[in-house]
């Protein structure tokens, strides 16, 4: 399955233009709270160089595509249902929103940076954009301290009967955010508060609960509306906030990167995802131009519209996944002759071995060793992968 990537934040930020512009899909669009109700899930895609022309070749890809040596691998991406102030506790749509989240693997905040919507995403005048970020981080951390709150009570109830573990409890409670018992109990003697609930305080509760939440939903920031002076004013205040510097923040206009990919369907521009300039191939009116110089301004001092940049911020930076080829050691084709049809993504340190499974169960079963294709090198089940690796596996199976 692919990684999911999962966009937060509260309602009218323009996360459903952001998944519009990532995905070209068409879902509703508007400037007034909970214009998405019910999750939207569509294919996004992140950039990988591709290994082909490491070996003079050009790629056949199975999946996604390939522009100029960028090979555009696909992600999911579910834009969920805004949130609001007091949304653990059911408000708006609370309860819907953070079950929506379950699965998804990494967050990207999408925030209005312009300040131009209040806390709960109706129309203002200079709203502070740190707001936004306390507050949808504090709505996490709550829901994450309620569930904990429940695998204490089950802890309890048990070890009246008979010998339990903390960990064990915890992690069977929150098995729905992927952690294990292991995990669990790292977190908690790296808190130095001891495997004894009862002797935790209510600080104590809320960073673990913390700690666990953003081991399991990493997330990054989104700062949307970039392409107004007001945004641009408000994220140097951010930037140069020192209680926001350990924080991944992504200048973007979700707006500039729509409008792009709409004007390269067209015909009027050549453009690619991800690249920070573009080039007019088409006749256009002087309005049109005009649109479209004041987006190139914007692409020039950012680097790029930062939507393509937050996915893979998210997924590559933030979660640290890595993309390996499968290739073969005499030839990069597979039986039909094509060039590195597949590029997979891994959990970052990922094995030749769990390479083999992620390709087929069977495989995996039958794995005898791997090749390093560039190397020419014969590599065992517990070596760690590395991105771009292209790789060859020789099982039984």
């Amino acid at each position: 399955m692919p990684y999911k990537i999962g966009l937060v934040g509260k309602p009218s930020v323009g996360k459903s233009t952001f998944f519009n512009a990532a995905t070209m899909d068409e879902i509703d669009e508007a400037d007034y709270p909970f214009t998405t109700i019910d999750p939207n899930v569509g294919e996004a895609y992140v950039r990988v160089e591709c290994a082909a022309p490491d070996f003079d070749e050009e790629c056949d890809p199975r999946v996604g595509f390939c522009i100029d040596g960028m090979r555009y691998v696909p992600v999911q991406l579910v834009d969920v249902a805004g949130l609001i102030p007091g949304a653990h506790e059911g408000k708006g749509l609370g309860n819907q929103f953070l079950t929506d989240l379950n699965e998804a693997d990494v967050l990207i905040h999408i925030v209005d940076f312009s300040g131009t919507t209040d806390i709960e995403g109706e129309p203002t005048d200079g709203h502070d954009p740190r707001e936004d970020i306390d507050f949808l981080g504090h709505e996490l951390d709550m829901w994450y301290l309620e569930i904990l709150g429940k695998g204490i009570e089950r802890f309890q109830n048990k070890r009246r009967q008979h010998e339990v573990r903390i960990e064990e409890e915890l992690a069977e409670q929150m098995s729905a955010f992927q952690t294990n018992k292991n995990e669990i109990k790292s977190t908690i003697l790296s808190l130095g508060i001891g495997l004894e609930p009862d002797d935790w305080s209510e600080e104590d509760r809320l960073e673990l609960a913390r700690t666990i939440r953003k081991a399991t939903k990493p997330m990054i920031i989104a700062a949307n509306k970039m392409d107004t002076e007001l945004a641009q004013e408000h994220y140097e205040t951010v930037m140069n906030d020192p209680d926001y510097e350990h924080l991944s923040i992504v200048p973007c206009s979700a707006h500039a990167e729509k409008a792009l990919k709409r004007a390269a369907e067209q015909g009027v521009v050549e453009y690619a995802p991800g690249e920070p300039d573009f080039e007019i191939t088409g006749d256009i009116s002087a309005g049109q131009e005009d649109g479209l110089e004041q987006i190139r301004a914007f692409m020039d001092a950012y680097s790029g519209t930062g939507v393509q940049r937050a996915l893979e911020t998210a997924l590559f930076d933030k979660l640290g996944v890595i993309a390996v080829f499968p290739g073969g050691a005499e030839g990069l084709g597979d039986k039909h002759g094509n060039i590195l049809p597949d590029c997979f993504l891994l959990p970052g340190q990922a094995t030749a071995e769990d390479f083999a499974y992620h390709i087929h169960t069977d495989i995996g079963e039958g794995f005898l060793h791997a090749i390093d294709v560039r190397e020419q090198r014969q590599i065992g089940a517990d070596h760690e992968l590395a991105h771009r690796d292209v790789v060859e596996i020789v099982s039984s199976n």
